[in-house]
């Protein structure tokens, strides 16, 4: 059983296999369950029109994509009535503005093969926050950025959107650390529940992912 509040931000957490992706594609019904229910408002997902669902659950995954065009044709893909003032919002939020900003055209330069895996995932993320989603599900879709930009993405979640749903799948505990509560999965099924505190004494599938990491992180910081 799995109860997420309104508003809450959750961090999914697990090795490969671990049916981390299953659990969220359950949401916008890429994926229909095969006993219980999964309940989006309090009513079942498979009673709402599957358009209107899928227009209120943005998915941003590891490898988007996006299609020829201009950054602009992209992003309106989110939401076609997207004014200038709120494309530039959203890509400032998904830190994409930056890079944007340094090419000669702007907003208007066409997308090559040219755009880098993190630059990609910026854009994608600024599409999806322009739908305006009730629901937010990040896929591992800050892999490519460093935990700085990843770190900016999730304070601008924080302070534009409260009000909408964020779950973030991640397989850094970095990227899902200040998050609400956590969820560790585990062969299929929800092996712990917490914060980030509570995990570290509580789960020790968590506890190995954290120290693991952090002593790769020591070691690149010594080379």
């Amino acid at each position: 059983d799995l109860h997420i509040k309104s508003g809450e931000v959750i961090g999914i957490l697990g090795g490969t296999g671990s049916s981390k992706s299953t659990l969220v594609q359950l949401i916008p019904r890429l994926y229909d369950v095969t006993e219980g229910c999964v309940k989006v408002g309090g009513q079942d997902v498979r009673k709402y029109d599957l358009e209107t669902l899928r227009n209120n659950v943005a998915v941003v995954l590891q490898k988007n994509v996006l299609f020829s065009g201009t950054i602009k044709d992209n992003l309106r893909w989110g939401n076609p009535d997207a004014t200038d003032e709120e494309m530039l919002e959203a890509c400032k939020l998904a830190q994409a503005d930056e890079f944007i900003q340094q090419f000669p055209a702007k907003y208007n330069t066409w997308i090559e093969q040219g755009v880098s895996g993190g630059q990609k995932q910026r854009l994608c993320i600024a599409r999806a926050l322009l739908k305006k989603p009730k629901v937010l599900i990040l896929d591992d879709s800050t892999s490519a950025v460093d935990t700085r930009t990843d770190a900016l993405i999730r304070q601008g979640f924080r302070e534009f959107i409260p009000e909408t749903t964020k779950i973030i799948i991640a397989q850094r505990v970095a990227s899902v650390q200040d998050a609400d509560r956590i969820i560790v999965m585990e062969g299929g099924r929800i092996s712990a529940i917490g914060t980030h505190d509570e995990l570290m004494q509580s789960s020790e599938i968590y506890r190995e992912i954290f120290t693991t990491q952090n002593k790769a992180g020591d070691q690149d910081g010594e080379e």
